[in-house]
């Protein structure tokens, strides 16, 4: 299949695309080897944090490469295959983000609502299955949608209007009938997004009313400066999911949604360090011991 060599991406040059991935795969993965090289960064809450970092590279690096290939070549292309491992790629980390923030949120809520059961509540016999539930969850979404999109038919035009392989332009290129397709794509989204964004909530509910009955304002503090940074990264990521997959298939607008598929794709990944890192002083404090111990090295 054929990928239009005239989309609408002025607004995204080749070096600021270079820029940003450079940004997103070394913010995210140096956060990754900072949870692995410091050992007081070994507690399920960087766990979790490294796990949602190490998907934010791959869920960026899925898009990227082709992407900066297309702005390289005159004939903007992807291949079937190539298409439909995109696809599959992308869905299933898409999709094992939102099961990991719901985790961190749970994390969050046995840590701050019931703080002496935390290390049984939290031991490796239930985190490390919970990040591999998370991953085994978004791996069969992943392959859901990607196949059900690639038994239909595509008779008809071959250029996606998108940056990249996405059910949505897919679906619109496709001569067969796409109302099963559709409903998968809205019940089984709507379903994940439902149950994951409960699970925050419940559990914030729980934090709130334990943040109640502090008596320390530093505690709050705490609590409120590690919750908000979640939080913050959990609104911005359901918040362009809701809009680009939960709603009637009359109001898809592709052009548009390129523009959002863009952020989700490139801005979300390239934010969440900032917001996870920079207002974490555990993460601050352990930057500084790495690096200074590798300056007097």
């Amino acid at each position: 299949c054929w990928l239009p060599s005239d989309m609408d991406l002025h607004s995204v040059q080749m070096k600021n695309v270079t820029d940003v991935t450079m940004f997103i795969l070394i913010g995210n993965l140096g956060l990754v080897l900072l949870v692995i090289i410091d050992s007081r960064l070994h507690n399920p809450m960087y766990y979790f944090l490294s796990a949602l970092s190490f998907l934010d590279a791959c869920y960026s690096s899925v898009i990227t490469p082709n992407m900066l290939v297309n702005f390289l070549s005159e004939n903007k292309t992807i291949s079937y295959l190539g298409c439909a491992a995109q696809m599959f790629l992308f869905l299933t980390f898409g999709t094992t983000e939102c099961f990991i923030l719901a985790a961190m949120a749970y994390d969050r809520y046995e840590a701050i609502y019931r703080p002496l059961l935390y290390s049984v509540r939290m031991s490796p016999r239930v985190y490390v299955p919970l990040i591999i539930f998370c991953y085994i969850g978004g791996i069969l979404h992943g392959a859901l949608h990607t196949v059900a999109t690639f038994s239909l038919s595509f008779c008809a035009s071959n250029e996606i209007r998108h940056v990249f392989c996405d059910i949505p332009p897919l679906l619109a290129l496709s001569c067969t009938d796409t109302h099963t397709n559709q409903l998968l794509v809205f019940y089984f989204s709507g379903s994940i997004e439902i149950s994951t964004i409960s699970i925050v909530l419940v559990s914030y509910g729980f934090i709130l009313s334990a943040i109640l009955r502090m008596h320390s304002a530093e505690g709050r503090r705490k609590v409120f400066s590690t919750c908000g940074s979640h939080l913050t990264g959990v609104s911005i990521f359901h918040g362009t999911v809701l809009f680009m997959y939960v709603r009637p298939n009359s109001s898809y607008a592709l052009d548009h949604d390129m523009i959002v598929s863009v952020f989700y794709t490139i801005v979300i990944p390239m934010l969440n360090p900032i917001i996870y890192s920079l207002r974490n002083k555990d993460v601050k404090e352990a930057v500084k011991r790495v690096f200074g111990k590798k300056m007097i090295c």
